[in-house]
């Protein structure tokens, strides 16, 4: 599932792409992605424009012209693509916003979705997330302070989207051995300066996995080479077996309420 960093390449790139530009025609083929009606979701798209594409937590925000926004989430095996009728993946497509010849596919989204709202609603959608990571006023003193004392166990803390938004099960891992901390243990046990790691953990993978271009490896354009670049510069994230980078000692798996944990047993403490 796509996560921060993923998310955050997806705002940038398409916002170099697709901001500015009137959006032609817009075709919805599974009536479920969508939050409106069909016909409603269409008449809303064509001829606005997107003016911005922002990103919040996991989800990207596309403002439009006229006020409106889209709110998109891929979940689990969603993704998007950027081409035109003799470029485009074969596969079912939810939804596709023309923009002229070039087109924006949106695919796989049978868990995720593509929703319209006004400003209220998409308040309302959004307001249960919790902080941004690497917000500048998310400082390692607010960091200690929602975290300090927290009973539950750091990997199903650190994917809770309602405590701190953006993190799943691949870079909860990775901040984890950034720090030299099993996720399996829980915030209640650190110590303040396990805590100090923890926050420049998070900072510094998530700053690598955006420079990369996060780990999903779909491309989002025909000649895309950065998407997907984190991929092998993952830790520990789905590595089992493998040599850990900072001790060769052998990373292992484990199921943490039913989701998969990566980390080395050795160097992780």
């Amino acid at each position: 599932m796509p996560e921060l960093p993923e998310m955050e390449t997806y705002r940038k790139m398409l916002g170099e792409r697709i901001v500015g530009r009137t959006i032609s025609d817009a075709e919805v083929n599974r009536d479920k992605t969508i939050n409106v009606p069909a016909a409603q979701f269409v008449a809303e798209l064509k001829g606005n424009s997107v003016t911005r594409v922002e990103r919040r937590a996991k989800h990207l925000i596309f403002r439009l012209k006229s006020g409106s926004s889209l709110l998109l989430h891929l979940m689990l095996g969603g993704w998007m693509y950027l081409g035109d009728d003799n470029d485009n993946p074969d596969r079912t497509k939810q939804v596709i916003l023309s923009f002229g010849e070039m087109k924006l596919y949106f695919i796989g989204l049978r868990l995720g979705f593509l929703h319209l709202h006004d400003e209220q609603s998409l308040n309302v959608e959004l307001d249960d997330l919790g902080p941004e990571p690497l917000d500048p006023a998310f400082t390692i003193g607010k960091f200690k302070e929602l975290f300090s004392g927290r009973k539950g166990m750091i990997k199903t803390t650190l994917v809770n989207q309602k405590v701190i938004a953006g993190i799943g099960n691949c870079y909860s891992d990775e901040i984890c051995h950034e720090a030299g901390i099993k996720p399996v243990r829980t915030f209640a046990e650190l110590e303040p300066p396990e805590l100090n790691s923890m926050y420049h953990a998070m900072k510094t993978v998530f700053l690598r996995a955006i420079e990369a271009g996060g780990y999903m490896d779909q491309p989002l354009f025909k000649d895309d080479m950065k998407t997907g670049g984190y991929d092998k510069q993952c830790r520990v994230y789905d590595r089992e077996g493998e040599a850990c980078i900072r001790c060769g000692n052998l990373i292992i798996k484990e199921i943490v309420s039913s989701r998969k944990t990566f980390y080395c047993p050795d160097c992780q403490h």
